[in-house]
């Protein structure tokens, strides 16, 4: 593994504690030797991933081929996962120029694939999203001006482009119920981080977007409003003086008053402290090919987050500032790993390998996978 290192610059709040309850302590602590709560990483698996004793995969998908309904798209990116009666249901993008949307897997109560559907079509360049505290998917188009889709996981309702989240290149999206806002990650080598205030939360039809200004990058920081989100005559990042800068913003996670989200130009995480509006670097993947991408959470306070390029694997950070694989995978050196989402009852996680094996731009050969084990809960 490449080196790792949780970074700790004296907290994010005077108290030198990270708030929110997935973090504890203080200082810099780097990568240890230790295998985590889940011990080491086995020899691969039939399907090339290695994981901790008592874990399993299975594959449930690959573009190109049937599974339930519908052909499974080319090159799985973001994901969730959505209640569904006695089951589930896992969401995935398709980061494909034109053609892009985004499908849906239901599972029965015991892991079984009931149906699978689309749940958008026609779209560009869908990258990742997230998932709305109402249960509807937002995917977003990773192209100049692109929209945010809020989808049915259901497939139900047909899916609605949320203009007034801003026309820009969208990556990830994550939800703060306390502060009735979304957060937006913006996949430009300068991009910045963005939040929309809906004027009626539960409803993305109108709302104000904001941008987050700070001097260094780390540190207190204010918000100001994007004048014109539309993005009609001059690039949303480039409309209000002062706003701070990160290098390809990717993955997004808020939980309990932090907003997490990575920047694969550099291979950081970094943490928003919502309650007390300050800035920190809290994980640095090491130089590349290293790269920190997209980013998931549990209830328990465990972050995993990809690192994609030299190791293809899911690392995975405890609260208590461990840091160590969680599952790699053998033979698809030209892939990344994307759309980590855990089931509701935090039992299964679901990702993908955007262009599998063959490892084709187009990424025909994708493949989408579900890992069942003792998580913490």
């Amino acid at each position: 593994m490449l080196r790792r290192t949780l970074v700790r610059t004296g907290g994010l709040t005077g108290g030198g504690v990270l708030a929110g309850s997935l973090w504890r302590g203080a200082a810099y602590a780097a990568a240890r030797g230790s295998a985590g709560p889940y011990g080491p990483l086995r020899a691969p698996d039939a399907d090339g991933v290695a994981l901790p004793e008592g874990f399993t995969s299975r594959i449930v998908a690959r573009s190109g081929r049937r599974v339930g309904g519908v052909l499974w798209h080319p090159a799985p990116d973001g994901g969730a996962c959505f209640p569904a009666g006695d089951g589930w249901i896992y969401v995935s993008n398709s980061e494909v120029p034109l053609l892009g949307g985004a499908s849906a897997i239901r599972f029965g109560p015991g892991g079984e694939v009931v149906d699978a559907y689309r749940i958008l079509s026609g779209t560009d360049l869908n990258r990742a999203g997230g998932r709305t505290p109402w249960d509807t998917w937002l995917s977003c188009e990773e192209i100049f001006r692109g929209r945010v889709f809020e989808c049915d996981p259901h497939g139900s309702r047909a899916a609605m482009p949320r203009l007034a989240m801003g026309r820009f290149r969208h990556e990830a999206a994550a939800c703060d119920p306390e502060r009735q806002v979304v957060y937006l990650t913006e996949d430009e080598p300068d991009g910045c981080f963005y939040r929309f205030r809906p004027v009626h939360w539960g409803d993305l039809t109108s709302g104000t977007l904001e941008v987050l200004c700070a001097g260094s990058g780390a540190g207190p920081v204010t918000w100001r409003r994007v004048p014109d989100p539309g993005a009609s005559l001059e690039p949303t990042r480039e409309q209000v003086a002062g706003a701070g800068r990160f290098r390809g913003g990717a993955g997004c996670h808020y939980a309990d008053g932090v907003c997490f989200f990575t920047t694969k130009g550099d291979n950081r995480v970094w943490a928003y402290d919502a309650g007390n509006e300050c800035l920190r670097v809290v994980y640095d993947a090491g130089a590349p090919p290293a790269g920190a991408d997209d980013i998931a959470g549990t209830l328990w306070g465990d972050l995993y987050v990809t690192v994609d390029g030299g190791d293809m694997e899911i690392d995975l950070i405890t609260p208590d500032r461990v840091v160590t694989p969680f599952l790699r995978i053998s033979g698809h050196p030209r892939s990344e790993i994307t759309g980590p989402a855990f089931s509701p009852r935090g039992d299964r996680l679901y990702f993908s390998s955007r262009r599998g094996a063959r490892g084709e731009a187009a990424g025909t050969d994708g493949v989408t996978y579900e890992v069942t084990g003792p998580f913490r809960r």
